[in-house]
């Protein structure tokens, strides 16, 4: 399998406010010291999950404390009062919301980063110590590939397949690139415990939280055949299901919190998919998130 999206173009996650990066010496200005950083994540929010599942799965609760947010942020323009501080002072009079994901410099009481994949990166890389690299030597651009794929073909996909607004030839479009995406990779995932390593790398990271919000957030606005068709997948769905059980992943899995922060945020109409669950995920994780009134999970 190549793991490559179908086209190029830009995606729709939101560009980062700060894009700082930790070094590794003085001359960074940001360089690698165990307990300067903080992570100020919210992990109903996916590149808070993301980044969340990377910090256990590394072990950095002592080298990088985190602190967790409200799902749903308490200001007007959807940013969270608690990170206005940091925003403030890291850029004067910053007229934007104040957004989470957030790892900030504790020596200084400002923002280095608010880009989730260099936020991941640099933890791995400065602050894994002797755990299993997310990011194994060579393994870069599978892993970017699979970060387009999620993004462009699987989450971009299913919003436009979605869409009440857009016409009927181009939702069926995305929801055909959108298929066509989850069968390439159920085909890969046959056989295979990961995505591409024999061990769990950001890219396993990358698309089981972009699976997650496939299943709690994007099916809410297809109708119930699309979703039947999307859960159609036996080793994709299994994979996920699978690392759902691992405590770095499922421990940080709040459906509840994804579901307040889903209907604060969407103005679109609910659609039949709303009521099929692709997975029971109550059984697979140690969250315990309300159940909707059907599933098919496929085991």
């Amino acid at each position: 399998m190549t793991v490559a999206p179908s086209a190029a173009h830009p995606s729709t996650r939101t560009a980062p406010a700060f894009r700082g990066r930790i070094g590794s010496d003085a001359r960074s200005g940001h360089y690698a010291v165990p307990r300067r950083y903080r992570l100020h994540l919210s992990t109903a929010c996916p590149d808070g999950l993301r980044i969340a599942v990377a910090h256990s799965l590394l072990e950095l609760g002592d080298t990088c404390p985190a602190s967790f947010l409200p799902a749903v942020p308490d200001c007007p323009d959807s940013g969270h009062s608690a990170l206005r501080p940091l925003y403030e002072a890291s850029a004067h009079r910053y007229p934007g919301p104040a957004l989470a994901p957030v790892l900030s410099d504790d020596w200084s009481g400002r923002i280095v980063s608010t880009h989730a994949p260099d936020i991941m990166r640099d933890l791995d890389r400065h602050f894994g110590g002797c755990r299993a690299s997310l990011y194994p030597c060579g393994a870069e651009s599978e892993i970017d590939a699979v970060e387009r794929m999620c993004a462009q073909d699987i989450e971009e996909a299913a919003q436009n397949a979605g869409t009440a607004g857009a016409g009927q030839a181009e939702r069926e479009a995305a929801l055909e690139t959108l298929l066509r995406s989850l069968g390439a990779l159920d085909r890969w995932l046959t056989g295979r415990t990961y995505m591409i390593r024999d061990q769990i790398t950001a890219a396993d990271v990358e698309l089981w939280v972009t699976l997650v919000q496939l299943d709690t957030v994007h099916r809410h606005h297809l109708d119930a055949a699309a979703v039947e068709r999307i859960a159609a997948h036996p080793a994709l769905w299994g994979y996920t299901r699978r690392l759902a059980a691992h405590p770095a992943f499922g421990a940080h899995l709040d459906l509840n919190a994804i579901s307040r922060r889903h209907h604060a945020r969407c103005r679109g109409l609910e659609a039949a998919g709303a009521a099929v669950q692709i997975l029971d995920w109550v059984a697979h994780t140690t969250r315990t998130p309300a159940e909707p009134s059907r599933s098919v999970d496929r085991r």
